[in-house]
């Protein structure tokens, strides 16, 4: 990296927004997020927590947090499964929709980690299978992340 973007990582604030629904599984992609931004930046980039009830409550969070300026970028976290009746793909989309029009109004990166199963079941295999995946999920939101910085931070040295 060059001396900008060392100062860039330096002063790296990330808002990560996460739905409590199924919250044992959505915490392991928080520490894979976590683990990949603490090796991007040695250690220096903070992750501030905000714990909502659902997905749909994401992207309105996550425009708040855009708005106020502090954030370099914003993960939205969620699990959305199938219960039953047949809305998770719609309330996957909708979340998915309004956290790209979040994006584009605040011109600040928002990056999902919003994912819908094909099936889902309470089975420990299950539980055992997305908990490894979602931490797996995380540190690939981590990655586009730290790239999609990296490349506007370019962008405005380049201005």
């Amino acid at each position: 990296m060059n001396q900008s973007s060392q100062n860039f990582t330096t002063d790296l604030r990330i808002a990560f927004v996460q739905a409590r629904w199924h919250a044992d599984i959505i915490e392991q992609a928080g520490k894979g997020f976590a683990a990949e931004i603490s090796r991007s930046t040695n250690g220096t980039g903070r992750i501030d927590v905000f714990d909502l009830p659902g997905a749909f409550e994401i992207p309105l969070q996550a425009r708040m947090l855009a708005k106020t300026g502090r954030y370099d970028a914003i993960a939205g976290c969620a699990f959305v499964v199938d219960g039953g009746i047949y809305r998770h793909e719609f309330v996957a989309q909708t979340v998915l929709d309004a956290l790209m029009q979040a994006q584009m109004e605040t011109d600040t990166p928002m990056l999902s980690i919003v994912l819908t199963p094909h099936h889902f079941h309470e089975s420990e295999k299950h539980q055992t299978f997305f908990m490894e995946h979602f931490k797996v999920k995380g540190a690939e939101a981590a990655e586009a992340c730290m790239q999609v910085l990296e490349t506007r931070e370019r962008i405005r040295a380049a201005a």
